[in-house]
């Protein structure tokens, strides 16, 4: 168009590389900004979806953890129980095996005594609650712990029934020691009470074990996820701490090129004066 300002080639191409070196400043300023290489899918599309795949997939996955760490804790608090209600039956035994050898006025005591711990199991495992779930008082509870996005990849967990009534311990209340029949038919219940508790924590603890694994994993995996979306993605800070440098230097140069050029058309312009 008529009244352009025309520039020469040299000026032009010098003009065009300095503009060039200051996008890729532009662009290195950022990364060093926000130590991404990758910041969208216009920087690298492959890498930025394949990144954000890795990225959706360690979010899943640490839902997840959070879930398989309380059920940790509800766990816990069942083998706790189990192991305090082992520790009351124990005592009810050694006060058992006393009402063989006492008066008629002690045995009263005893009999008493005998109750009121079996009334603390009861008690106790009516306690046992976490985060709304109980899974000792026979009430049918179910945790069900999910280790991965799949439906296949989860734990189930079933309650038990440590009350003393028939379905659970069963465990009778003591009208009276006055005969060594019944003080063994009451030692009989409570050495099944020992086994069967016992069996509960065996079981407990392995679930316990099992939980902790999967934890440890979760952790491992979504920590691998996050490095790999890394690896993608983020900017190596000191390379790019380097090539800011280079093109600093090189818009310099160019800076001065660009003078140069323009010199030489001012030459020329001489020559007409």
């Amino acid at each position: 168009m008529a009244g352009d300002i025309q520039l020469t080639a040299a000026v032009r191409t010098n003009l065009l590389a300095l503009q060039g070196t200051q996008d890729l400043i532009s662009r290195t300023q950022g990364r060093l900004s926000t130590g991404l290489r990758v910041a969208s899918p216009l920087d690298d599309g492959r890498a930025f979806f394949e990144a954000k795949a890795l990225s959706d997939r360690a979010f899943d996955i640490a839902e997840k953890k959070d879930g398989i760490d309380q059920a940790i804790s509800s766990v816990k608090v069942t083998l706790d129980t189990v192991n305090s209600i082992d520790s009351i039956v124990k005592q009810m035994k050694g006060i058992a095996i006393g009402a063989k050898s006492a008066t008629g006025t002690e045995l009263a005591a005893i009999v008493t005594q005998y109750n009121e711990l079996k009334t603390q199991i009861d008690n106790l495992a009516g306690d046992a609650v976490y985060q709304g779930n109980n899974l000792v008082n026979g009430t049918g509870t179910t945790l069900t712990v999910e280790f991965g996005t799949s439906s296949t990849s989860v734990l189930t967990i079933n309650s038990i029934d440590l009350r003393t009534a028939s379905t659970g311990l069963s465990i009778s209340s003591a009208a009276n020691f006055s005969a060594g029949s019944i003080v063994d038919a009451a030692l009989t219940q409570l050495a099944t009470a020992v086994s069967t508790l016992r069996g509960n924590a065996q079981s407990l603890g392995s679930r316990v074990a099992l939980l902790q694994t999967r934890l440890d994993f979760t952790k491992s995996y979504v920590n691998t996820l996050e490095e790999g979306a890394g690896k993608l993605t983020l900017a190596d800070i000191n390379e790019e701490g380097a090539n800011l440098v280079a093109l600093q230097t090189r818009q310099q140069l160019g800076v001065q090129a660009l003078a140069f050029a323009g010199q030489s058309e001012q030459s020329v312009l001489q020559l007409f004066s």
